[in-house]
Formats: structure tokens, C-alpha cells, sequence
């Protein structure tokens, strides 16, 4: 199993703008790659750390031990953050960060069916405790026109209609269990121009695989809501993302809150009004990793940073 390198770390703590006593919520703990970090540079703070993988919530415990003790870690998707912050009796956080990357671990396990480089059961569930829909089942039973539907908004793949009309097809002999068999199915439906091109065929098929399976746009747009509710004045939320599904939502709900849309003038204006959004975008252009990252690590090429202040009280 390869050792999950986090994307963007320094950018990352630079951002987030941690002091000794912050307050700080990682809701993708992953293996602790950025958590570590973080807790380090917050000796008398606290962290939270969410992740719905009770693989990396057990993983993380040991590393983590070795920094301080001053974490707790929670086994939940990031969609019920304010329930168990309440739960904690935490109100106000200073920080917080989304990494919307599936870890390389994740990736690395082949029995998790995330990769198409391992020959699999088709799962691709983050929660295997709670989550009962896996990529089999949605393979083998959704119908050929949602299918064409997934693959051609969340994977963007113009052959989305051939690639689900071959699966109906190859279903109807016997039913598609695994990894390999998909990819064949995938390859088949493309043209050898599109095989020839860089980067592997069955890859955002994969993720939009993923991403119906976890639910994971709408799940972002509902954490991201509670987060900015959250955040402490000053406050910051970085957020990172690797396809252009996840950006586009971080992109609108960070450009809505920072607008002042109200177009009131004059005496007719509310007094809060005057003081302009509560929020503003730390970065106007989105950060990305630098080339030696890039080489370093292959994962972070596609990987997007956007970082949001909380500047007064709603």
C-alpha cells in the first residue's frame, strides 16, 4: 500500500491561517496527511476530525497519538457536521478544511472497487457500514437512459449513451460483478482514437460511478451550507477539489456569499448592508499545485484550492 502524500499542504496551512488555540475541522480525514499537520500548529486548539471510512478513522487514531491528544476523531459523513459538533457542544470553528480527493489508500485497497487498475467487486462505497447502494447495483440495475444520464453529466463523456447502452447489453447475458469486466465493457464502447489518448478510458466513468454511489454533489452543497454557518469571524474554510462537478458548487456558494447582490441605495439600505458581504474569497484565482508537486505526486494535477474568510457576524 503506497503512502498517501496530501495535496497542497503547505498552500493549505498557509491558508487556513491557524493560530496555537484554533478550533479546527477537518472533514476528510483521510489518512491524517493534513490533519498531522494541522495539529501540530494548534498545541493548545482543538481538532475534529470527520471521515465516514472506519479504516482511516483507525489509521489516523495511531498517527495522530503521536502529535497530541488534543483531537477527537468522528466515524460520519461530513453532511451531518452540525449534529455532531452539537452533540460535542461545539458552536464556533476558526477553521476548516474539505479535501474532496478519495485517498490513495482508498484507491490502492483493490477491494474497495475504486480503481479500475485492480480487478474488484464493483463497491466504490466510502461508509460500507451504512451505505447499502454500491456500483454493482447501480450497473446492473439502473435503467439505460439514467445510466447515459450519469455518465454524461458527472463523468462528461461524450460516449456516455454507447457506454450505457453496452452495459444494458452485457448485463442482459449475466450480470457485471467486477472492475475489469466494466473496464472491458468501457473500452469496447470507444472508438481506438479515444483509447489512444492519455490517461486511462474508464477513468471519469469511475468517478461518475463514485459519485452517484456516495452521493457526493449534493452532499457537498449541504456540508458547505453548515460550514460557513459555523465559522468563527476571521474564520477560514479551504476546500479542495479534483473534477469540475465538485468545483463549479464550491465556486457558486463561495461567489454568492461574497456578492453583495442587494442593489439597495441610500436610506432605503439596512445598516448591515452598508458593511458589505460577511464573507470574501482569500483567493480570486483558484491555487493550484506547483509543477514539482505535480511530478512528485501525479494525484495533485488536477487538484483545485479555493479558501473563504468570514469577515463579521451574519
Amino acid at each position: 500500500m503506497s503512502e498517501h502524500e496530501p495535496v497542497l499542504l503547505g498552500e493549505v496551512l498557509e491558508g487556513l491561517n491557524l493560530k496555537k488555540n484554533s478550533i479546527v475541522v477537518d472533514l476528510t480525514l483521510g489518512r491524517a496527511g493534513h490533519s498531522s499537520e494541522i495539529l501540530k500548529r494548534i498545541p493548545n486548539g482543538h481538532l475534529y476530525a470527520f471521515d465516514q471510512d472506519i479504516a482511516a478513522i483507525e489509521s489516523s487514531k495511531a498517527t495522530l497519538e503521536q502529535i497530541g491528544t488534543n483531537f477527537t476523531l468522528i466515524h460520519a459523513n461530513f453532511v451531518n457536521l452540525k449534529d455532531n459538533l452539537e452533540y460535542l457542544k461545539v458552536d464556533k470553528v476558526d477553521a476548516m478544511l474539505l479535501d474532496l480527493g478519495v485517498s490513495s489508500p482508498q484507491f490502492d485497497q483493490a477491494g474497495r472497487g475504486f480503481s479500475y487498475r485492480y480487478d474488484a467487486v464493483l463497491d466504490m462505497r466510502m461508509d460500507q457500514d451504512h451505505n447499502h447502494l454500491t456500483a454493482e447495483i447501480v450497473i446492473n440495475t439502473y435503467s439505460i437512459q439514467e445510466l447515459s444520464r450519469i455518465f454524461r453529466e458527472y463523468a462528461e463523456n461524450k460516449f456516455a449513451g454507447r457506454i450505457a447502452y453496452n452495459i444494458v447489453k452485457a448485463r442482459e447475458v449475466k450480470p457485471i460483478r467486477t472492475t475489469f469486466e466494466l473496464v472491458d465493457i468501457i473500452k469496447k464502447s470507444l472508438p481506438a482514437k479515444e483509447l489512444a489518448k492519455k490517461g486511462h478510458p474508464a477513468k471519469t466513468i469511475f468517478q461518475a460511478l463514485r459519485i452517484v454511489v456516495n452521493n457526493e454533489l449534493e452532499v457537498l452543497e449541504k456540508c458547505l451550507v453548515q460550514a460557513l454557518d459555523l465559522l468563527s469571524v476571521n474564520g477560514r474554510i479551504a476546500v479542495i477539489s479534483f473534477h469540475s462537478l465538485e468545483d463549479r458548487i464550491v465556486k457558486i456558494i463561495f461567489k454568492n456569499i461574497t456578492t453583495d447582490n442587494s442593489g439597495r441605495r441610500g436610506p432605503l439600505r439596512h445598516p448591515s448592508e452598508e458593511l458589505g458581504p460577511s464573507f470574501q474569497l482569500v483567493n480570486r484565482k483558484i491555487i493550484i499545485a506547483s509543477e514539482e508537486e505535480n511530478i512528485r505526486n501525479p494525484r495533485a494535477t488536477s487538484a483545485k484550492l479555493r479558501i473563504i474568510e468570514r469577515k463579521r457576524g451574519s
